[in-house]
């Protein structure tokens, strides 16, 4: 089991909105990598070894005199990670197609229901860029197409593209308890074609792929482009999330390096998702 320990930040915010959105953005620029919109404000989560005393020294808005925010925060034991989701993971829904809910969450009339147990694995589709990473496969054709899901999280993105047909399909992220994850959700949802691999961009070289999906960090995807694009078969497509509008010209530059295209932006609340085509 992964040692990794999280912190959870509780903020009280009023108004919500656009305190919330912006909140968000800034603490997503902060480290924090996980967030869950509730009814007094927002829960962030970051990992405790990226946590420093200064981490909210530039939250701007915490500042601003147009909202009223308060916080407080503590350590997430990894035993209590099951309740606080129970308490905090509400099922959702992408374009009226695909439902990404727990067990515990009445079955919805979607033509993908997604089951996942979260726990201590982020990816659920309640961030904009999982959400928008459904949505450019939604709309995308896997049928025999062979995928890469790189940081898989909870393994929801591995998940979807075998129900559109994707095979075979590898899942891989480094984080040892997203890999315990990503295993169980792959069982509970009866996918066949899923191996999910614990590692990092090492462990792609030999391997060739369709389709490659990342939804990691700038920093990450900048340091592994030229091994996504060596693994990515001729003609193929390469998703890529985990970033801000900003931050598209150095993605595209480095992209373009290596012969891809730039073709397609979605956009939810200054995150983006992009594809690309070899």
């Amino acid at each position: 089991m992964s040692s990794t320990i999280y912190l959870g930040y509780y903020f009280k915010v009023k108004p919500l909105q656009p305190a919330v959105e912006i909140l968000i953005a800034e603490l997503g620029y902060a480290g924090f990598e996980s967030f869950v919109e509730t009814e007094e404000g927002v829960t962030a989560y970051i990992q405790k070894d990226e946590w420093y005393e200064t981490i909210l020294d530039d939250i701007q808005i915490l500042n601003s005199k147009e909202f009223e925010i308060s916080f407080t925060s503590e350590e997430i034991e990894q035993t209590n990670w099951n309740a606080e989701w129970e308490k905090n993971f509400n099922p959702i829904i992408v374009d009226d197609l695909c439902s990404v809910r727990a067990p515990f969450h009445e079955k919805p009339n979607t033509t993908y229901d997604i089951i996942i147990e979260p726990k201590m694995s982020f990816g659920t589709g309640h961030h904009e860029t999982t959400h928008m990473m459904i949505q450019h496969i939604l709309k995308h054709e896997f049928t025999d197409k062979s995928v890469l899901d790189m940081g898989c999280g909870t393994g929801v993105l591995a998940i979807l593209t075998e129900m559109k047909g994707a095979k075979p399909i590898d899942a891989i992220d480094y984080d040892n308890w997203c890999y315990l994850n990503s295993l169980e959700n792959v069982e509970r949802n009866n996918a066949n074609h899923i191996t999910v691999i614990e590692g990092d961009a090492s462990v792609l070289t030999g391997k060739h792929y369709d389709i490659i999906i990342a939804n990691i960090n700038r920093n990450i995807l900048l340091n592994d482009m030229k091994t996504y694009t060596k693994a990515l078969n001729a003609s193929g497509i390469l998703f890529l999330s985990g970033f801000y509008n900003d931050d598209i010209p150095i993605i595209e530059a480095e992209c373009n390096k290596y012969g891809l295209k730039h073709v397609e932006t979605l956009e939810r609340n200054n995150w983006v998702a992009l594809k690309f085509q070899k």
